[in-house]
């Protein structure tokens, strides 16, 4: 758009990467000359556009940072956003109070006012549904409507049976006495039925989205006095979904997949400029109970992405039972890690079990550090745990034979597996 050209790279930058500033800018200041960055990039800048000049480069990339002050344009290559650039929040409190001169006023406190008066602008007296899924999304989404809107708000709970381990009543009895009409729809079966055979992750994630959104419409036609749709999508969701050119990493049903012939005035999505650190605090905010605020994220598909290759009855037995242990000895032991989950692998291998031979199934384990969930770090879960729960879900959950620990940091890895 300035005149300048980008090009694919001859090596490409992932992870995190040394840069050293080159110029004085006021990005920059108070740092020292060498910076530890995030780095996910294939393609880079190979001209700059006129009036622009470097600030800051790598070893393998010559245009880390420009800037015009002239046009008031400053660019990095890296992500200042996340943990993994060691200083990003001062780059980044450097642009909005040296560059943009901000104020600074801005509370949470301020978010929600002006949340409930948009949700009250836009809503007025009418009724707004909601598919409720009873993770921190469209829970503190559901709070802020009862908050703004007070009875008006119609909350749907598909539970397609990929729930964790007794979540379903968990749901159902967290939001009991809010304001608002809590539905339940069990629909396992229909859930269950449409991914028979389904091994692709991407598909599997497409069938359980369009089955919650037929699942949904229908208790919508249900309640055809309900003028608006209300989504619980949060940024990353948006990031990860992809828009224009960008690519997909990994579909969300809340993201521009809702069918069109839907009859609402429209969508309501107060947590869309959010990350899930905000949504928590949020929460905490509009009075949630830390069991919920807490609850570890839920990806929509549930455990359907948490079974590699076909997802059956049994698979979804088994791996809730297996996650249900780990989690419990992760908390008991306290070990500092954000969010810890069961995978349950395609892969089965040979094992001996008392005088008997069995051919089951492997059990990956994943435990991660993360505040912003856009990088995450593998958590050290001690040994002495490990070996605990190795011998516990060996021996109390039939079907798995084999536990692996995954020490994956995001990236390369997501912090899900499919």
């Amino acid at each position: 758009m300035n005149g300048g050209w980008v090009e694919p790279c001859s090596i490409s930058e992932y992870g995190q990467r040394k840069i050293k500033i080159k110029a004085d800018s006021p990005l920059f200041e108070g740092l020292d000359k060498e910076q530890i960055v995030l780095m996910s990039h294939t393609d880079q800048i190979q001209e700059l556009p006129e009036g622009f000049f470097v600030t800051a480069s790598s070893e393998t990339c010559p245009n880390v940072a420009i800037e015009s002050v002239e046009k008031s344009l400053y660019g990095v290559q890296f992500h200042p956003e996340t943990e993994l650039t060691i200083h990003g929040e001062q780059i980044i409190r450097n642009f909005l109070y040296q560059i943009c001169h901000a104020e600074g006023d801005y509370t949470l406190k301020n978010f929600i006012g002006e949340q409930i008066r948009s949700i009250r602008e836009q809503i007025g007296d009418e009724k707004v549904i909601l598919g409720l899924s009873g993770g921190v999304d469209s829970a503190v989404c559901a709070a802020l409507l009862a908050e703004a809107v007070p009875g008006q708000a119609i909350c749907i709970f598909v539970d397609h049976g990929m729930m964790r381990k007794n979540e379903g009543n968990e749901v159902e009895k967290a939001f009991a006495t809010k304001s608002l009409e809590f539905i339940r729809v069990d629909a396992a079966d229909r859930f269950l039925s449409k991914l028979a055979g389904v091994i692709d992750p991407e598909q599997k994630r497409k069938i359980i989205g369009n089955e919650f959104i037929q699942v949904f419409s229908e208790q919508a036609m249900l309640h055809d006095d309900a003028k608006f749709l209300a989504q619980g999508t949060i940024y990353p969701d948006v990031i990860e979904s992809g828009s224009g050119k960008a690519a997909t990493i990994k579909s969300h049903h809340n993201v521009g997949g809702l069918p069109k012939d839907l009859n609402f005035k429209g969508i309501v999505e107060p947590l869309r400029s959010l990350f899930k650190d905000e949504v928590r605090q949020l929460g905490s905010a509009l009075g949630l109970p830390q069991s919920i605020v807490n609850r570890q994220p839920f990806p929509g598909p549930g455990l359907g992405v948490r079974i590699i290759g076909e997802i059956t009855r049994e698979k979804l037995h088994i791996l809730q039972e297996a996650d249900a242990r780990f989690r419990e000895e992760v908390e008991a032991d306290c070990v500092p890690a954000n969010q810890y989950f069961a995978v349950l692998t395609n892969l089965r291998s040979v094992g001996v079990m008392g005088d008997s031979r069995t051919y089951d199934y492997t059990l990956a384990l994943r435990a991660v550090i993360t505040h912003d969930f856009m990088t995450a770090e593998y958590a050290p879960i001690p040994h002495t745990t490990l070996s605990r729960l190795s011998k516990r879900i060996t021996n109390e959950v039939k079907g798995i034979n084999r536990i692996v620990y995954d020490i994956t940091d995001k990236p390369p890895a997501t912090i899900e597996w499919e």
